[in-house]
Protein backbone atom coordinates (compact mmCIF):
# COMPACT_ATOMS: atom_id res chain seq x y z
CA UNK A 1 0.00 0.00 0.00
CA UNK A 2 1.21 3.60 -0.79
CA UNK A 3 2.04 5.66 2.16
CA UNK A 4 0.18 8.93 3.38
CA UNK A 5 2.30 12.09 4.93
CA UNK A 6 0.78 13.98 7.28
CA UNK A 7 -0.36 17.09 5.52
CA UNK A 8 -2.69 14.77 3.21
CA UNK A 9 -3.88 13.34 6.40
CA UNK A 10 -4.30 16.71 8.10
CA UNK A 11 -6.53 17.75 4.54
CA UNK A 12 -8.93 15.22 3.97
CA UNK A 13 -9.74 14.54 8.13
CA UNK A 14 -13.06 15.66 8.61
CA UNK A 15 -14.22 16.70 5.51
CA UNK A 16 -17.46 15.48 4.01
CA UNK A 17 -17.05 14.19 0.20
CA UNK A 18 -19.21 12.03 -1.99
CA UNK A 19 -18.16 9.14 -3.81
CA UNK A 20 -20.38 8.23 -6.52
CA UNK A 21 -19.62 4.92 -7.89
CA UNK A 22 -18.35 3.86 -4.96
CA UNK A 23 -19.19 0.57 -4.65
CA UNK A 24 -17.16 -0.19 -7.96
CA UNK A 25 -13.45 -0.91 -8.65
CA UNK A 26 -11.68 2.38 -8.42
CA UNK A 27 -14.96 3.64 -6.38
CA UNK A 28 -14.62 1.13 -3.65
CA UNK A 29 -10.65 1.50 -3.78
CA UNK A 30 -10.87 5.53 -2.96
CA UNK A 31 -13.53 5.03 -0.07
CA UNK A 32 -10.99 2.90 1.61
CA UNK A 33 -8.16 5.67 1.14
CA UNK A 34 -10.46 8.40 2.19
CA UNK A 35 -11.84 6.92 5.46
CA UNK A 36 -8.19 5.94 6.32
CA UNK A 37 -7.64 9.45 6.03
CA UNK A 38 -10.48 10.93 8.16
CA UNK A 39 -12.93 11.59 5.77
CA UNK A 40 -16.73 11.33 6.14
CA UNK A 41 -17.41 9.56 3.05
CA UNK A 42 -21.03 9.74 1.32
CA UNK A 43 -20.72 6.66 -1.00
CA UNK A 44 -23.74 6.76 -3.42
CA UNK A 45 -24.23 3.73 -5.02
CA UNK A 46 -26.20 2.45 -7.20
CA UNK A 47 -29.73 0.95 -6.34
CA UNK A 48 -30.26 -2.75 -6.63
CA UNK A 49 -33.62 -4.46 -4.88
CA UNK A 50 -31.35 -6.90 -3.13
CA UNK A 51 -29.64 -4.04 -1.22
CA UNK A 52 -25.67 -5.43 -2.79
CA UNK A 53 -23.26 -2.62 -1.77
CA UNK A 54 -20.46 -4.54 -3.67
CA UNK A 55 -16.87 -4.04 -2.48
CA UNK A 56 -17.94 -1.65 -0.03
CA UNK A 57 -20.00 -4.32 2.48
CA UNK A 58 -17.11 -3.91 4.65
CA UNK A 59 -17.89 -0.46 5.29
CA UNK A 60 -21.27 -1.00 6.05
CA UNK A 61 -22.14 0.97 9.71
CA UNK A 62 -18.69 2.26 9.65
CA UNK A 63 -19.26 5.39 11.13
CA UNK A 64 -17.62 7.35 9.25
CA UNK A 65 -19.55 6.08 5.95
CA UNK A 66 -22.89 6.81 5.00
CA UNK A 67 -24.60 4.38 1.90
CA UNK A 68 -26.45 6.08 -0.02
CA UNK A 69 -28.32 4.35 -3.08
CA UNK A 70 -29.90 5.69 -5.83
CA UNK A 71 -29.55 6.88 -9.93
CA UNK A 72 -26.98 9.38 -11.46
CA UNK A 73 -29.91 9.75 -14.45
CA UNK A 74 -32.44 10.99 -11.35
CA UNK A 75 -31.64 14.95 -10.84
CA UNK A 76 -33.32 15.10 -7.32
CA UNK A 77 -31.15 12.01 -5.77
CA UNK A 78 -28.07 13.61 -7.16
CA UNK A 79 -28.99 16.99 -5.50
CA UNK A 80 -29.85 15.07 -1.91
CA UNK A 81 -26.44 13.33 -2.59
CA UNK A 82 -24.66 16.01 -3.29
CA UNK A 83 -26.26 18.64 -0.50
CA UNK A 84 -23.75 19.32 2.13
CA UNK A 85 -20.49 17.98 0.72
CA UNK A 86 -16.69 19.79 0.15
CA UNK A 87 -15.90 17.63 -2.81
CA UNK A 88 -17.66 15.52 -4.59
CA UNK A 89 -15.53 12.29 -7.20
CA UNK A 90 -18.03 11.92 -10.09
CA UNK A 91 -16.80 7.91 -10.91
CA UNK A 92 -20.36 6.36 -11.80
CA UNK A 93 -20.62 5.24 -15.15
CA UNK A 94 -21.54 2.19 -17.81
CA UNK A 95 -18.00 1.10 -18.68
CA UNK A 96 -17.87 -2.09 -20.96
CA UNK A 97 -16.77 -1.11 -24.15
CA UNK A 98 -18.32 -4.62 -25.49
CA UNK A 99 -21.91 -3.32 -24.25
CA UNK A 100 -21.72 0.26 -26.19
CA UNK A 101 -22.10 -1.54 -29.04
CA UNK A 102 -25.57 -2.89 -27.95
CA UNK A 103 -26.57 -0.36 -26.12
CA UNK A 104 -25.49 3.16 -26.76
CA UNK A 105 -28.44 4.89 -25.59
CA UNK A 106 -27.71 3.73 -22.11
CA UNK A 107 -24.64 4.87 -21.96
CA UNK A 108 -25.52 8.81 -22.99
CA UNK A 109 -28.31 8.47 -20.45
CA UNK A 110 -25.83 7.33 -17.34
CA UNK A 111 -22.50 8.92 -19.06
CA UNK A 112 -24.00 12.14 -20.16
CA UNK A 113 -27.09 13.13 -18.55
CA UNK A 114 -25.36 11.56 -15.20
CA UNK A 115 -22.85 14.04 -15.46
CA UNK A 116 -24.98 17.12 -15.90
CA UNK A 117 -27.06 16.22 -13.05
CA UNK A 118 -23.92 15.84 -10.85
CA UNK A 119 -22.67 19.10 -12.02
CA UNK A 120 -25.49 21.08 -11.52
CA UNK A 121 -25.93 19.96 -7.91
CA UNK A 122 -22.21 20.83 -7.61
CA UNK A 123 -23.14 24.23 -8.90
CA UNK A 124 -26.30 24.16 -6.63
CA UNK A 125 -24.73 23.43 -3.42
CA UNK A 126 -21.75 25.12 -4.29
CA UNK A 127 -18.89 22.22 -3.32
CA UNK A 128 -15.62 23.14 -3.22
CA UNK A 129 -14.20 20.42 -6.04
CA UNK A 130 -15.40 18.49 -8.10
CA UNK A 131 -13.36 15.70 -9.84
CA UNK A 132 -14.77 14.64 -13.07
CA UNK A 133 -13.70 10.94 -13.98
CA UNK A 134 -12.69 10.34 -17.82
CA UNK A 135 -10.72 7.92 -19.31
CA UNK A 136 -7.91 7.26 -21.66
CA UNK A 137 -10.44 5.81 -24.48
CA UNK A 138 -11.68 9.38 -25.29
CA UNK A 139 -8.16 9.44 -27.17
CA UNK A 140 -8.42 6.52 -29.48
CA UNK A 141 -5.45 5.11 -30.96
CA UNK A 142 -2.51 7.69 -30.47
CA UNK A 143 -1.55 10.23 -33.64
CA UNK A 144 1.72 11.01 -31.21
CA UNK A 145 3.04 9.31 -28.28
CA UNK A 146 2.87 9.95 -24.98
CA UNK A 147 -0.02 11.12 -25.20
CA UNK A 148 -0.73 14.86 -23.01
CA UNK A 149 -4.22 15.92 -22.42
CA UNK A 150 -3.73 18.38 -25.71
CA UNK A 151 -3.90 14.98 -28.30
CA UNK A 152 -7.24 14.86 -30.10
CA UNK A 153 -10.07 13.40 -28.79
CA UNK A 154 -11.53 9.78 -30.92
CA UNK A 155 -15.01 8.71 -30.52
CA UNK A 156 -14.09 5.03 -31.30
CA UNK A 157 -16.79 3.19 -29.52
CA UNK A 158 -20.01 4.48 -28.12
CA UNK A 159 -18.39 4.05 -24.74
CA UNK A 160 -15.59 6.70 -25.76
CA UNK A 161 -18.09 9.25 -27.46
CA UNK A 162 -20.55 9.01 -24.05
CA UNK A 163 -17.54 9.71 -22.07
CA UNK A 164 -15.98 12.54 -24.34
CA UNK A 165 -19.62 14.30 -23.84
CA UNK A 166 -19.56 13.89 -20.03
CA UNK A 167 -16.00 15.63 -19.87
CA UNK A 168 -17.09 18.50 -22.45
CA UNK A 169 -20.13 18.87 -20.00
CA UNK A 170 -17.93 18.94 -16.87
CA UNK A 171 -15.84 21.53 -18.38
CA UNK A 172 -18.79 23.62 -19.97
CA UNK A 173 -20.08 24.01 -16.57
CA UNK A 174 -16.02 25.85 -15.55
CA UNK A 175 -16.38 27.92 -18.40
CA UNK A 176 -20.19 29.11 -18.12
CA UNK A 177 -20.48 28.71 -14.72
CA UNK A 178 -17.18 28.78 -12.88
CA UNK A 179 -17.94 25.47 -11.46
CA UNK A 180 -14.80 24.14 -9.63
CA UNK A 181 -14.11 21.05 -11.60
CA UNK A 182 -10.99 19.10 -13.12
CA UNK A 183 -11.14 16.42 -15.30
CA UNK A 184 -9.32 12.88 -14.44
CA UNK A 185 -8.21 11.03 -16.97
CA UNK A 186 -6.94 7.37 -16.22
CA UNK A 187 -5.18 4.77 -17.83
CA UNK A 188 -6.31 1.49 -17.98
CA UNK A 189 -5.95 0.91 -13.86
CA UNK A 190 -6.05 -2.55 -12.80
CA UNK A 191 -5.77 -4.31 -9.37
CA UNK A 192 -7.54 -5.71 -6.49
CA UNK A 193 -11.62 -5.73 -7.10
CA UNK A 194 -11.40 -5.47 -10.97
CA UNK A 195 -14.24 -7.24 -12.78
CA UNK A 196 -13.31 -10.12 -15.64
CA UNK A 197 -15.01 -7.10 -18.15
CA UNK A 198 -10.87 -6.00 -18.31
CA UNK A 199 -8.26 -7.68 -19.56
CA UNK A 200 -5.67 -8.61 -16.48
CA UNK A 201 -8.54 -10.26 -14.47
CA UNK A 202 -9.72 -12.05 -17.36
CA UNK A 203 -6.66 -12.98 -17.84
CA UNK A 204 -5.44 -14.33 -14.35
CA UNK A 205 -9.38 -16.02 -13.45
CA UNK A 206 -8.42 -18.78 -16.21
CA UNK A 207 -5.08 -19.33 -15.21
CA UNK A 208 -5.91 -19.72 -11.42
CA UNK A 209 -8.61 -21.70 -12.83
CA UNK A 210 -6.21 -23.76 -14.50
CA UNK A 211 -6.89 -23.19 -18.21
CA UNK A 212 -4.03 -24.35 -20.26
CA UNK A 213 -4.87 -22.00 -22.98
CA UNK A 214 -5.87 -18.50 -22.54
CA UNK A 215 -8.73 -16.70 -25.12
CA UNK A 216 -8.18 -13.28 -25.82
CA UNK A 217 -8.65 -10.17 -28.48
CA UNK A 218 -6.21 -8.46 -30.14
CA UNK A 219 -2.16 -9.31 -28.72
CA UNK A 220 -0.65 -5.94 -30.30
CA UNK A 221 -2.42 -3.34 -28.42
CA UNK A 222 -0.14 -1.29 -25.73
CA UNK A 223 -2.07 -0.32 -22.86
CA UNK A 224 -0.73 2.07 -19.94
CA UNK A 225 -1.21 -0.18 -16.50
CA UNK A 226 -1.87 2.07 -13.57
CA UNK A 227 -2.61 0.32 -10.26
CA UNK A 228 -5.55 1.32 -8.55
CA UNK A 229 -4.17 2.73 -5.41
CA UNK A 230 -2.28 4.75 -7.44
CA UNK A 231 -5.23 6.21 -8.97
CA UNK A 232 -6.87 6.41 -6.44
CA UNK A 233 -4.30 9.24 -4.52
CA UNK A 234 -3.68 11.34 -8.13
CA UNK A 235 -7.90 11.52 -7.60
CA UNK A 236 -6.94 13.13 -4.18
CA UNK A 237 -3.89 15.07 -5.17
CA UNK A 238 -5.68 16.28 -8.14
CA UNK A 239 -8.48 17.55 -6.06
CA UNK A 240 -6.00 19.84 -3.78
CA UNK A 241 -4.58 21.55 -7.13
CA UNK A 242 -6.11 24.64 -7.81
CA UNK A 243 -4.02 24.48 -11.19
CA UNK A 244 -6.17 21.89 -12.70
CA UNK A 245 -9.24 23.91 -12.31
CA UNK A 246 -11.20 23.75 -15.99
CA UNK A 247 -8.75 21.46 -17.30
CA UNK A 248 -7.59 18.01 -17.65
CA UNK A 249 -5.18 15.70 -16.08
CA UNK A 250 -3.96 12.30 -17.19
CA UNK A 251 -3.14 9.69 -14.16
CA UNK A 252 -0.87 7.33 -16.12
CA UNK A 253 2.88 5.62 -15.27
CA UNK A 254 4.21 6.95 -18.92
CA UNK A 255 5.05 2.95 -19.76
CA UNK A 256 3.02 0.87 -22.44
CA UNK A 257 2.82 -2.59 -21.97
CA UNK A 258 1.20 -4.67 -25.19
CA UNK A 259 -1.26 -7.04 -24.39
CA UNK A 260 0.65 -10.46 -25.56
CA UNK A 261 3.93 -9.51 -23.32
CA UNK A 262 0.83 -8.13 -20.54
CA UNK A 263 -0.24 -12.04 -20.86
CA UNK A 264 3.55 -13.66 -20.39
CA UNK A 265 4.03 -11.48 -17.58
CA UNK A 266 0.37 -12.25 -16.02
CA UNK A 267 1.87 -16.17 -16.72
CA UNK A 268 4.51 -15.31 -14.69
CA UNK A 269 3.21 -13.67 -11.74
CA UNK A 270 0.70 -16.49 -11.23
CA UNK A 271 3.39 -19.71 -11.67
CA UNK A 272 0.89 -21.37 -13.74
CA UNK A 273 1.64 -22.75 -17.09
CA UNK A 274 -0.33 -21.10 -20.66
CA UNK A 275 -0.43 -20.89 -23.96
CA UNK A 276 -2.13 -17.76 -25.19
CA UNK A 277 -4.66 -17.97 -28.23
CA UNK A 278 -6.77 -15.31 -29.93
CA UNK A 279 -10.52 -15.88 -29.74
CA UNK A 280 -12.63 -14.42 -32.82
CA UNK A 281 -15.17 -13.20 -30.00
CA UNK A 282 -13.05 -10.77 -28.00
CA UNK A 283 -12.22 -8.97 -31.02
CA UNK A 284 -13.43 -5.46 -31.30
CA UNK A 285 -15.22 -4.42 -34.81
CA UNK A 286 -13.02 -3.46 -37.49
CA UNK A 287 -11.96 0.54 -36.58
CA UNK A 288 -13.12 0.54 -32.92
CA UNK A 289 -9.63 -0.88 -31.64
CA UNK A 290 -7.41 1.21 -29.78
CA UNK A 291 -4.28 0.55 -30.83
CA UNK A 292 -1.47 2.39 -29.11
CA UNK A 293 -1.95 4.18 -25.49
CA UNK A 294 1.04 5.64 -23.49
CA UNK A 295 0.33 8.17 -21.23
CA UNK A 296 2.21 11.96 -20.73
CA UNK A 297 1.77 12.63 -17.05
CA UNK A 298 3.64 15.53 -16.83
CA UNK A 299 0.70 17.41 -15.59
CA UNK A 300 -0.33 14.83 -12.35
CA UNK A 301 3.51 15.66 -11.50
CA UNK A 302 4.24 19.43 -12.13
CA UNK A 303 0.64 20.68 -11.12
CA UNK A 304 -0.43 17.51 -8.30
CA UNK A 305 2.84 16.64 -7.14
CA UNK A 306 1.40 12.91 -8.00
CA UNK A 307 3.89 10.19 -9.04
CA UNK A 308 3.13 6.11 -9.25
CA UNK A 309 4.55 4.63 -6.54
CA UNK A 310 3.58 0.35 -7.52
CA UNK A 311 5.53 -1.06 -10.54
CA UNK A 312 3.56 -3.21 -13.02
CA UNK A 313 5.86 -6.40 -12.00
CA UNK A 314 4.61 -5.64 -8.04
CA UNK A 315 1.21 -5.03 -8.71
CA UNK A 316 0.35 -8.14 -11.35
CA UNK A 317 1.66 -10.02 -8.25
CA UNK A 318 -0.78 -8.27 -6.02
CA UNK A 319 -4.04 -8.87 -8.22
CA UNK A 320 -2.66 -12.71 -8.82
CA UNK A 321 -2.93 -12.97 -5.51
CA UNK A 322 -6.04 -11.28 -5.11
CA UNK A 323 -7.60 -12.92 -7.95
CA UNK A 324 -6.99 -16.49 -7.22
CA UNK A 325 -8.02 -15.85 -3.64
CA UNK A 326 -11.59 -14.70 -5.24
CA UNK A 327 -11.88 -17.29 -7.91
CA UNK A 328 -15.16 -17.64 -7.14
CA UNK A 329 -16.37 -14.24 -8.33
CA UNK A 330 -15.36 -14.82 -11.88
CA UNK A 331 -16.92 -17.09 -14.53
CA UNK A 332 -13.23 -18.23 -16.24
CA UNK A 333 -14.77 -19.86 -19.53
CA UNK A 334 -16.97 -17.17 -19.92
CA UNK A 335 -16.52 -14.22 -21.84
CA UNK A 336 -17.68 -11.01 -19.56
CA UNK A 337 -18.35 -8.28 -21.93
Amino acid sequence: MSTVNTSTVNTWQNRTVLVTGAEGFIGSTLVDLLVGLGANVRAFVHYKPYAEKGFLAHLIGHPQVEMLSGDVRDAGRVSDAVAGCDTVFHLAALIGIPYSYDSPGAYVQTNVVGTENIAEACRRHSVRRLVHTSTSEVYGTALTAPISEQHPLQPQSPYSASKIGADMMALSHWHAFELPVTVVRPFNTYGPRQSARAVIPTILAQLHAGVREIKLGSLTPTRDFTYVTDTARGFLAVAECDRALGEVVNLGTGRETAIGDLAEALIAASGREASVVVDPARLRPSGSEVERLLSDNTRAREWAGWEPEVSLEEGLKRTSAWVEENLALFAPTRYQV
